[in-house]
């Protein structure tokens, strides 16, 4: 996996042209390239909470005022220096960025941002009659930044602090999207649903993102302060922080080089027409809602589309070309199904599990026992609860009476993040694949078994985190080969036929290694071959010791791979046993054929291929 897609001479122009750009530059030039740096670090911030990690954040500019207002407050109230004061703002901004964070876990789309938003209106008020923070005159007299006896105070020689500090937070920023946490943020950001399915922790990463957010702000706060040495609330008004967000959007949020752009350009653009700064006010929302409506990705996603459009003709010849290699199971270390036969411990439990939706019934009772390495079918008209018992054994919805047990631990209370770590996986009714990352991508999401805890190792072990990512990406060309998807590993899942998709989505839930795995309406979709197919692979994935539960309207490929079939109608169980039993069961023929069903008529059987 490239880590860093720039080409080397191409990071090296940058650096020369960053290292010799002061010589071509006046004094008040220099301060706006100063003030750009800044700009762009805040841009950086909120390209990772709102582009990558998709939470909405208008407190960018409040994380930028703490980190500026603390070190102001500490070095000239209290005596710290420059670099002490900087690390308790960095410190106190974190703490900040977690706080205005915890309305993520609550609530998501506009409502977050009116919140965020409401926030950062409250710490402008707040520095704007605070005694401590000098009111509307601010706070100036902040001590020169020391640094081996540079003179800092000499704008030139601060733009090198700054583009060292800038060029290693870039850095640091596109390791974090390239990499397991970032993969995690991206799938967050497409399905959030989806991906705690696949086992990423949800409310630690919307936490993560805002952590990443307030750092990016309260270090372009210190900067900031060291620069000009006063702070006033000014600075930090909601027309600033509008500002910021144009440039993510106009520069591309899903992009951090495209946010850099942005932050850049705006800059230079509202010193350019720093005496027409109200009309100015206006071009910017007029670019922004063409943008948004024209080129959501941004400026930086521009280029991308171009070539898309060109080579769009070309790329469908080429999938239509591929094609889908043939299922090869492999034997994998952690496959156990001796183990898995000989315990008798049952895979999955529900007792008397209910689930109601205000005065509506979903489930009613129902109970049912899944030994290990078993193939269940589950099966049922239309709007019988099929689809609501595998969101509750999930764990996305929580029963309303009676209990789950299953992969070693009581279901009816766990989140779905910790279920699939604990060694269970679904697929959905309705398609939910990363759609904004590749096949690979979504394979590797899965793969990743480790924590959102071990963040720390951002910071203090980046090999670790290299080497964690040597080994996922042989695992994940393991199961690409596994599952005939190599050739599709760099495409976009909508961009491929329907049946891929679906053996896409069996390949990434069983790369967790499940011991569990739910399959909502695998051959929806599929022809006759396909389903075939999908008959070999749900065998294979038996014999490997996984216990497999599938709903399945395809009555042909119940009948003939399943050994047990449970039947649910209006959410009860009506009927459960051998597929002989079920088919000559009368309650089963009433369910599908109606009070009308003539004598001697069964519901599909095994010889039904597909419907």
């Amino acid at each position: 996996m490239k880590l860093l897609t720039s080409k080397p001479a191409l990071v090296l122009g940058a650096c020369v042209v960053a290292g010799v750009l002061p010589y071509g530059l006046n004094g008040y030039a220099m301060h706006v390239v100063d003030i750009a740096i800044i700009f762009a670090l805040l841009a950086i911030g909120m390209g990772l909470v709102m582009g990558v990690a998709g939470q909405i954040n208008l407190a960018q500019v409040a994380f930028f005022g703490v980190g500026a207002y603390t070190t102001a407050i500490l070095t000239t109230h209290s005596g710290y220096g420059f670099w002490t004061a900087a690390v308790l703002g960095m410190v106190t901004t974190v703490l900040v960025g977690l706080l205005v964070g915890l309305p993520a876990l609550r609530m998501q789309s506009h409502y977050l941002g009116i919140v965020t938003l409401g926030l950062a209106l409250g710490f402008v008020n707040w520095i704007t009659n605070a005694e401590i923070t000098g009111g509307a005159d601010g706070i100036s007299g902040i001590p020169v930044p020391p640094l081996f006896g540079i003179d800092l105070a000499d704008e030139y020689m601060y733009y090198y602090l700054e583009i060292v500090v800038f060029g290693l937070a870039l850095a640091f920023g596109l390791f974090v999207v390239r990499t397991r946490l970032g993969r995690r943020l991206r799938a967050m950001r497409d399905d959030a649903l989806a991906a705690g399915a696949m086992g990423a922790e949800i409310p630690l990463l919307r936490m993560t993102a805002f952590l990443l957010a307030s750092t990016y702000g309260g270090v372009a706060g210190i900067l900031y302060a060291g620069l000009i040495r006063y702070v006033a609330p000014e600075t930090f008004s909601l027309s600033n922080m509008f500002l910021l967000l144009a440039m993510v959007i106009i520069g591309g949020r899903r992009s951090l080089v495209g946010c850099v752009v942005g932050a850049v350009g705006l800059v230079l653009i509202r010193e350019a027409l720093v005496d027409f700064a109200v009309y100015a006010q206006l071009g910017y929302g007029i670019v922004v809602v063409l943008m948004v409506v024209f080129a959501p990705t941004g400026l930086a996603g521009i280029p991308q589309r171009v070539r898309e459009a060109v080579s769009r003709r070309r790329k469908g010849d080429d999938v239509r070309a591929a094609e889908l290699g043939p299922y090869l199971p492999q034997a994998l270390p952690g496959d156990q199904s001796d183990e898995s036969r000989s315990d008798s411990t049952p895979a999955l439990e529900i007792s008397h599990v209910t689930k109601r939706f205000g005065a509506l019934t979903a489930l009613d009772d129902v109970t049912l026992t899944v030994e290990r390495g078993e193939i269940r079918g589950i099966v049922g008209p239309n709007g019988s609860g099929k689809t609501t018992l595998f969101n509750v054994i999930s764990g996305l919805y929580r029963p309303s009476a009676g209990q789950v047990t299953g992969v070693g631990r009581d279901i009816g209370r766990a989140r779905p993040y910790q279920l699939s770590l604990a060694g269970m996986a679904r697929t959905f009714q309705n398609l939910r694949l990363f759609s904004q990352m590749t096949v690979r991508e979504n394979i590797l999401v899965v793969l990743d078994r480790s924590r959102t805890t071990a963040v720390w190792q951002y910071a203090v072990w980046p090999v670790g985190v290299l080497s964690d990512e040597r080994r996922l990406d042989e695992e994940a060309d393991r199961i690409l080969d596994e599952y005939g998807l190599t050739a599709f590993a760099d495409a976009h899942p909508q961009s491929l036929p329907y049946g891929i998709q679906r053996r896409i989505e069996i390949a990434r839930a069983m790369a967790g290694r499940p011991k569990l795995l739910l399959l909502d309406e695998p051959a929806a979709g599929l022809n006759g071959e396909e389903v075939g197919q999908l008959s070999a692979i749900v065998r294979s994935i038996r014999d490997r010791g996984v216990t497999v539960v599938l709903i399945e309207h395809n009555m042909g490929l119940v009948m003939s791979l399943c050994e047990r079939i449970t039947v649910l109608a209006a959410g009860a169980v009506i009927a459960e046993g051998t597929p002989a039993e079920v088919a000559a069961t009368p309650e089963v023929i009433e369910a599908y054929l109606g009070d009308s069903a003539p004598d001697g008529v069964s519901v599909p059987h095994e010889t039904e291929v597909s419907r």
